[in-house]
């Protein structure tokens, strides 16, 4: 489940390369190549940025927040991603397809928990070692991996997906959040956890959401809001800017004005979430949830 995870936590997770200018889809591509050299280049740093999500996707309260104080409503963050789109979606009625679609699925937890209640759960990542940790899990239902304790001494842990869930129902693919394929169809249930602030071009993102999302069906957007021009361009943000009249613009004034259109808004919350870095360096986010309902 581009998260604020931290400023590097995402970079590999989402982003288009097709940005307006040429000049920018240059840099853009020679940007991200290095990033991808350096991560080849260095499977400790790339093995230990997978499983940083692996804990935060999979680990217990005792695994992530070792000590008994804490922001422990902080935990589980992409498993309370996946119950928000269940409890708005436990009465969409025979009408609406019983498909979800993960945008940004990470490693899968959000996937496997929506499989709960839809027939059919189709999670897209960017990384392509995310998403082959996804059918990883999926397949095999468990998966150890290690997770940074203080320099070199690491703790070697156990990832396992609920018995209850029927993993069959999900399917992982490797895409790009600004240019997904257009034979998806549609959903009754979309979800993007802390994506938007992380993407080279939101809005085209937002303006697909209504082809993707069937009438009647439900929207989660989770952001933090944290807009940086390293991921996307100035032009771009959806918020944390001033306009011409010189009046603040927010990202959450934006979604209004964008999908409004198209969609209800019913309801919004301040989401924490936890990120376990190494035993004693942990990030705390806040993200603002908000949930659509299509318009009929």
């Amino acid at each position: 489940m581009p998260y604020v995870f931290g400023v590097d936590h995402r970079v590999f997770a989402f982003g288009s390369l097709a940005l307006t200018s040429g000049v920018a889809v240059f840099s853009t591509y020679k940007w991200l190549s290095l990033k991808r050299r350096q991560q080849k280049d260095n499977v400790y740093e790339s093995e230990k940025l997978l499983n940083e999500y692996l804990i935060f996707h999979y680990g217990s309260e005792d695994e992530i927040l070792r000590f008994s104080f804490g922001p422990k409503d902080s935990l589980n963050f992409p498993k309370r991603c996946a119950d928000l789109c269940l409890k708005h979606c436990k009465d969409l009625g025979s009408s609406v397809p019983s498909r979800a679609l993960d945008i940004g699925c990470a490693v899968g937890r959000s996937s496997f928990e929506l499989a709960r209640q839809f027939n059919e759960v189709i999670g897209i990542d960017y990384s392509q070692s995310f998403v082959d940790a996804c059918n990883h899990m999926k397949t095999l239902r468990e998966r150890v991996y290690f997770v940074q304790e203080e320099g070199d001494l690491v703790k070697h842990l156990l990832a396992q997906i609920s018995k209850d869930i029927d993993c069959s129902r999900t399917s992982f693919e490797q895409g790009d959040a600004c240019n997904l394929r257009h034979d998806l169809g549609q959903f009754g249930c979309v979800l993007a956890a802390n994506l938007i602030c992380r993407l080279h071009q939101p809005f085209k993102f937002l303006d697909r959401l209504s082809d993707l999302v069937a009438p009647g069906g439900i929207l989660v957007i989770t952001s933090p809001y944290t807009w940086l021009t390293e991921f996307t361009d100035k032009s771009t943000w959806l918020g944390g800017y001033k306009d011409k009249d010189n009046e603040p613009v927010t990202g959450f004034m934006t979604l209004k004005r964008v999908l409004g259109k198209n969609f209800d808004l019913l309801d919004d919350q301040d989401m924490p979430f936890f990120i376990r870095e190494t035993a004693r360096k942990n990030q705390w986010t806040v993200a603002h949830a908000t949930v659509w309902k299509r318009k009929s």
